[in-house]
């Protein structure tokens, strides 16, 4: 768990430094805690700032090594979430927040 709690910290303050109007919450096994050495960081990111198709909203971040980006535009999450898609279901449940300029995630 002392793992876990790096690797949380390490990418809240990668989110930290991400000049634009975001709201990050990591999902998968470091959510849930069964990560294992192998496992990447998923990160949902959220923001109307993302342009484009997900290959090209890339371009516009820079993560670090083992962060997989998961970018969405806020209306897509939206969807997502009346749809109950396991991303969104798991971003609201089990998933970290460690940014919420958009208030997504205030009322948890």
């Amino acid at each position: 768990m002392k793992q876990r709690g790096k690797v949380i910290e390490a990418v809240r303050r990668w989110v930290e430094g991400v000049q634009f109007t975001i709201t990050a919450v990591i999902i998968g096994s470091y959510a849930r805690g069964d990560f294992n050495v192998w496992s990447d960081v998923d990160v949902l990111l959220i923001s109307d700032y993302f342009l484009g198709n997900p290959i090209e909203r890339l371009r516009h971040i820079d993560p670090p090594s083992g962060v997989e980006v998961i970018p969405l535009r806020i209306h897509e999450f939206r969807r997502l979430r009346e749809r109950g898609d396991p991303i969104a279901v798991e971003a609201d449940t089990i998933g970290i927040v460690v940014r919420d300029d958009l208030g997504i995630f205030s009322r948890r």
